[in-house]
């Protein structure tokens, strides 16, 4: 089992920028694909980026394509979203989260951490 912890989240103006950073822990963290998601109050949890355990492939919600980077550097162990261009529209609590599976396959993302608040004032 891993364990994730974000951190990096805090209050930026619209059009600013933040790092969020998530470091697993436990097994060997490195071997699991990697995403990021996000729920505003009121709304349903979203997907937003996903990386393969090697970095090599990457994936992005919509509503981020081309504002948010993912990576990941595995000898720190730590996976990263860099968030550019933020809108208000992008406040919500953001989490980390790992699967085994295929990484494209939102919905299986098996641990969770507890989220870092991101809030994007306009």
């Amino acid at each position: 089992q891993v364990q994730l912890g974000e951190s990096g989240g805090g209050l930026v103006q619209a059009g600013g920028s933040l790092r969020l950073s998530c470091a697993p822990s436990g097994r060997t963290s490195s071997s699991y694909h990697m995403g990021w998601f996000r729920q505003a109050p009121g709304k349903e949890r979203e997907f937003v980026a996903a990386i393969t355990w090697s970095g090599v492939n990457t994936y992005y919600g919509d509503s981020v394509k081309g504002r948010f980077i993912i990576s990941r550097d595995n000898a720190k162990n730590t996976v990263y979203l860099q968030m550019n261009s933020l809108k208000p529209e992008d406040t919500a609590i953001y989490y980390c989260a790992a699967t085994r599976n295929y990484y494209r396959n939102t919905h299986e993302y098996a641990y969770w951490g507890q989220g870092t608040q991101v809030t994007v004032s306009s």
